[in-house]
């Protein structure tokens, strides 16, 4: 069992920062994936970025060159960081943990606008 607990993030102009951070409740560096979804409203769960125990690292087309997802295995933690967001980066964040079943945390919300 893999609990995640999502922070960072809020409300920010189009052209700045946050920083997304997932916390397991175990040690992840048994975890092979790990990874973070959006959902926008009206619109369907999508991988934003995840990386592998091995550090293979996969982006979406609309975020590679902007967004970073780094793993701290001595922290327990997982972070996002996304630059020079954009208006259609508004969305509910959620964290994923791929260990023989799939594990959730429950979303946080980032809303670019200004």
């Amino acid at each position: 069992q893999v609990q995640l607990v999502e922070s960072g993030g809020g409300l920010v102009q189009p052209g700045g920062s946050l920083r997304l951070s997932c916390a397991a409740s175990g040690s992840i560096f048994t975890i092979p994936i790990m990874g973070w979804y959006r959902q926008a409203p009206g619109k369907e769960r999508e991988l934003v970025a995840e990386l592998t125990s091995s550090g293979i690292t996969t982006y979406a087309d609309a975020v590679k060159g902007r967004f970073t997802i780094s793993r701290a295995n001595a922290k327990n933690t997982v972070y996002l960081q996304m630059n020079s967001l954009k208006p259609e980066d508004t969305a509910v964040y959620f964290c994923h943990a791929a260990k023989i079943s799939d594990y959730w945390g429950q979303g946080t919300q980032v809303t670019v606008s200004s």
